[in-house]
């Protein structure tokens, strides 16, 4: 495992320069889409957990309004969404800045994808195995159903991963993830809501 780990850091290294000039006209158009579009920075940026726990920026496309409230309501991610940010999100092309963490390597092509910062304490000591490699843009549990399986089930797809990565995985991962992206399957649970928060249901459980 130890040297193909160092391996695959070669080869993240060298595709993610290989596809930053290949692709960078095309986030130069979501860019400028985006700037256009709404008012707020291009980027978003958020921290979240890395290899063995250690806390990055993470870089995305900015994809919904700012605006987190309207009339004195709540507005949910579907709803704060953008018109330029949902067709971006839909071609994947939200995800393309984080080459620039896997250049920095902050993460990889393929590995458990990093979730928020606040999920740590949440985490059993199984779960939190999934932090023992490089986080990744797609994973195991990505092309097993991506938003459409539970927390837990998601976690033990990143731990099996975990215990079996390899080159021939990762590839297999590769090719299926372009299957999803090309098809557009379980993206969302729903056309109205994204993924619900990981320990959301337990904290309600314990306030009433």
């Amino acid at each position: 495992m130890l040297s193909y780990v160092k391996v695959k850091r070669v080869m993240d290294l060298l595709f993610s320069i290989i596809l930053l000039i290949a692709v960078s006209p095309i986030m130069l158009c979501a860019a400028l889409a985006i700037k256009l579009g709404s008012r707020g920075p291009v980027l978003f940026k958020q921290e979240r957990p890395g290899k063995d726990g250690v806390i990055f920026t993470i870089y995305k496309f900015r994809t919904m309004r700012l605006e987190r409230e309207k009339d004195g309501h709540s507005l949910s991610d579907m709803e704060r969404m953008t018109r330029v940010g949902g067709i971006i999100r839909k071609l994947s092309v939200d995800e393309l800045p984080q080459l620039f963490n896997i250049l920095k390597g902050e993460m990889s092509f393929i590995g458990p994808r990093p979730l928020m910062v606040q999920y740590l304490e949440r985490y059993t000591p199984e779960q939190m195995r999934r932090h023992d490699v490089t986080p990744g843009i797609s994973g195991w549990a990505q092309i097993h159903g991506r938003n459409q399986v539970g927390w837990e089930t998601r976690f033990k797809y990143d731990v099996w991963y975990v215990d079996h990565i390899s080159f021939g995985l990762d590839l297999r991962i590769f090719f299926k993830t372009l299957g999803i992206v090309f098809l557009r399957r379980g993206v969302n649970q729903s056309k109205n809501q994204t993924m619900e928060e990981f320990g959301a249901a337990e904290r309600t459980m314990s306030c009433k």
